[in-house]
């Protein structure tokens, strides 16, 4: 059974080779991709109200409750 030994150095080589190889995104793809997430959280506010609102307008008239 051979034991691989860790060696610090070539790991920390690896890793600066493989961070080398990363591609970031511009300033207006970050803009971009920020902007689509915002709006995306805002439609699903929108929607997960509106469906709470349904339901406790569905469970008011079921169960005869509140005003």
């Amino acid at each position: 059974m051979s034991k691989l030994a860790f060696n610090p150095a070539k790991f920390l080589s690896d890793v600066r080779s493989e961070a080398a190889k990363t591609t970031w995104p511009s300033r207006k793809e970050t803009l971009v991709t920020t902007g689509v997430v915002l709006a995306m959280v805002a439609l699903t506010i929108v929607f997960f109200l509106v469906v709470d609102q349904v339901i406790g307008l569905g469970m008011r008239v079921l169960f005869g409750l509140g005003g």
